[in-house]
């Protein structure tokens, strides 16, 4: 690789670290969640996405552990996301009167 492109791909990685930082920083607790479970389908494409690199033939060695570390990393986001909006969810249900005797 080229000097000039990782210096490049630091700096885009560096700055999208600091602009994600700042827009999460500012969100509402009470949107939190819904903005997270709102999140799953952009993980759903990174999970994707590791699974396409993870499965290409004739890649080096540290490509290939690197692509399924990604893949391991967004399943555990992508079902974390479900778990936490099905626990919002549950918050809104009616719950059962209890029995009267």
């Amino acid at each position: 690789m080229r000097p000039a492109l990782v210096i490049t791909e630091l700096t885009v990685l560096v700055l999208a670290i600091f602009v994600g930082f700042e827009v999460i920083s500012k969100v509402p607790t009470m949107l939190h969640t819904p903005l997270m479970s709102g999140t799953n389908a952009i993980h759903g494409i990174v999970l994707v996405g590791a699974i396409v690199v993870a499965g290409l033939p004739h890649q080096v060695t540290w490509i290939r552990v690197v692509a399924l570390a990604a893949v391991a990393l967004a399943t555990m986001n992508v079902v974390g996301g479900f778990v936490v909006t099905d626990r919002m969810l549950q918050m809104f249900r009616r719950r059962e009167p209890p029995p009267s005797e």
